[in-house]
């Protein structure tokens, strides 16, 4: 089932499922998909599902709706595109089209299954335990499969977990956080119990239980 994932600054904010033929999106509350800011119009656009596929209209909003950077007024949505209004991306995903590309999921800090279920898979539970500032001994489990942390515009990092384990890496911004005092980029890395990560000024820890 396709499916729109809405983030700001490369944090996830919101999934929304097409299960309808037609799905609208704007500002106003009655839209399908609400997005509360002043650069996207009261009824900005609609999507149409017309059995497989799935098509994009602008509805003479103010401020345009952009496809994969382009302007348009209708188009037909492929798996893996990315609908811009205003600061917000949203990634069109079409289940069924599998995402074996790392860094598609590791880029758009998407894919997320709420409550993911470890079980049948060899990892165990993991948390990132919080070291210093005002959360500092805050434990937060990893449930998901992509796990965002850090701050917007300064540096946000995805942990996302993967059968053999799991790996970190940088999605945006320009402090690079460390691991064990090694810088990381968007390369993925492996975690391991005990690992120290400095991400935004914050030092964690990455527990496997």
């Amino acid at each position: 089932m396709p499916k729109m994932i809405v983030s700001i600054d490369g944090v996830v904010i919101k999934e929304v499922q097409l299960t309808k033929d037609r799905t609208t999106l704007g500002r106003r509350p009655y839209n399908d998909i609400v997005i509360d800011n002043l650069a996207v119009s009261g009824e900005h656009a609609v999507m149409q599902m017309s059995g497989m596929d799935v098509f994009l209209e602008d509805l003479n909003s103010t401020n345009g709706t952009y496809v994969n950077g382009k302007a348009i007024k209708k188009q037909q949505l492929q798996n893996g595109d990315t609908v811009e209004i205003g600061k917000y991306k949203i990634k069109f995903v079409h289940e069924g089209a599998t995402e074996s590309h790392e860094k598609t999921t590791v880029i758009s800090g998407g894919a997320v299954v709420e409550g993911a279920d470890s079980q049948g898979s060899t990892v165990g539970n993991a948390a990132i335990k919080v070291m210093s500032g005002t959360a500092a001994g805050r434990e937060v489990p990893l449930v998901k499969v992509v796990t965002t942390i850090g701050k917007p515009g300064v540096a946000v990092a995805a942990i996302t977990r993967r059968p053999q384990g799991y790996v970190v890496a940088l999605v945006e911004g320009t402090h690079k956080p460390t691991i064990n005092g090694n810088p990381i980029g968007s390369d993925a890395v492996q975690l391991y119990h005990g690992d120290l990560l400095e991400l935004a000024g914050t030092q964690m820890q990455f527990v496997q239980h």
